[in-house]
């Protein structure tokens, strides 16, 4: 690949976008998101690696796919965007959602990973409150629009004391949110609602994994995050970041992914 950034679909209608030269690593953003989550770590990260960082069927420039599905089917479009690209083995770096997908990725498709990543995100299911969360959120995004709900999901997504300080993010992270298929956004909240507890798999997988949280995380706190203690598993806070430290503290969350990404690929 060259150095600059190429595009693409899969046959599905998944966008990606591919930059920088070496081993692969694939970057899944979360709920509401897209690719663009990542632009002020890629460059960084491609100096020295293949960056692969799709957006998830539904958000973005992907197709919706289908209205109804499981995160499982979300961690199919990922095993069918790495055939497509030639790829048979990466690191996958999974954000809140697409940590979701990770796991499922990591359960059944194990073989196809040198490492994985959880980037504010659990291995725990939804609990019976937020449960009940995912169903209003969909009776938000089918009532009042996109718009509505995204403009109340994402300042709760940043550190309290960023919302302040970095309003142009905050705008960014709303701009991208808009971009999201309602019914992509309905069918994942739903996929959410209805995931496992996969604990078993960080317990029982053989592979390095990295877990990052955010300090003042209000969406995934560390102790929810930090699920599972193991020899393969290193554990990292990033210091004063909410949900997002992509974009929040990306100066902090780069030397983290590639202190990680040079342990599992020398």
């Amino acid at each position: 690949m060259s150095s600059g950034i190429e595009q693409g679909k899969t046959k599905a209608g998944l966008f990606y976008k591919v930059q920088g030269e070496g081993n692969p690593i694939v970057m899944l953003h979360g709920f509401c998101g897209s690719s663009d989550y990542w632009e002020a770590v890629v460059p960084a990260i491609a100096q020295g690696y293949q960056v692969i960082t799709p957006d998830l069927r539904g958000h973005g420039q992907s197709a919706v796919i289908d209205t109804v599905f499981g995160i499982e089917a979300m961690a199919q479009d990922i095993v069918e965007l790495l055939d497509e690209l030639g790829i048979a083995k990466t690191v996958l770096f999974g954000h809140s959602l697409g940590g979701y997908i990770t796991l499922a990725f990591a359960e059944q498709y194990a073989a196809r990973l040198h490492g994985f990543s959880l980037v504010h995100s659990t291995a725990n299911p939804d609990a019976e409150q937020a449960r009940e969360n995912r169903l209003k959120a969909v009776k938000t995004i089918e009532e009042e629009g996109i718009r509505t709900f995204v403009d109340g999901l994402v300042p709760k997504l940043f550190a309290p004391e960023h919302v302040a300080m970095m309003p142009e993010l905050v705008e960014q992270a709303k701009q991208i949110g808009y971009g999201t298929a309602p019914a992509g956004a309905t069918g994942a909240s739903l996929a959410m609602r209805a995931r496992p507890d996969r604990n078993h798999v960080l317990q029982e997988t053989q592979l390095p994994v990295l877990i990052v949280a955010g300090e003042q995380d209000q969406i995934v706190p560390p102790d929810k995050a930090f699920t599972v203690e193991a020899t393969h598993i290193e554990p990292a806070i990033i210091p004063a970041a909410g949900h997002m430290s992509m974009m929040e503290t990306p100066d902090k969350f780069v030397p983290v992914l590639r202190s990680f990404l040079q342990r599992v690929y020398g």
